[in-house]
């Protein structure tokens, strides 16, 4: 079996183990990674800057999508909540874009998620 092959059953494995809550949060922590790398990154890096934002918007999206959906079981305040932040991640996502907003806000926020699903965060 290949090294590659090795990687791939455990990650497999390791998804298959992972509560929701810490699936979004190694999902969070590869995204805001993401957004970090590239706001570092030279502007004439476009395309790593673009596909940074267009990640982080897509991940946004999704929640919101599962937010929509009546039957999700958190409160509707938070759903709420989260669909808002969506809509500003996908309007300040455009900002940086196109008039070269700094990616602070976008991290910041991520990682308030992240501290919010941390394991042992109240919560949980």
């Amino acid at each position: 079996m290949t090294l590659q092959a090795y990687q791939k059953a455990y990650q497999s494995s390791t998804t298959r183990s992972e509560n929701p809550r810490d699936t979004e949060y190694r999902l969070f922590g590869q995204v805001t990674r993401s957004l970090i790398e590239a706001s570092q990154a030279p502007r004439e890096e476009m395309q790593k800057r673009a596909a940074a934002l267009a990640w982080n918007r897509s991940v946004w999206s999704a929640l919101a999508t599962d937010c929509a959906d009546e039957a999700n079981g958190l409160p509707k305040e938070l759903r709420a909540g989260i669909i808002s932040l969506s809509m500003f991640v996908r309007k300040y996502s455009r900002d940086v874009m196109q008039q070269g907003a700094d990616f602070e806000p976008l991290i910041d926020i991520n990682r308030t998620i992240m501290q919010g699903l941390a394991p042992g965060s109240s919560a949980n």
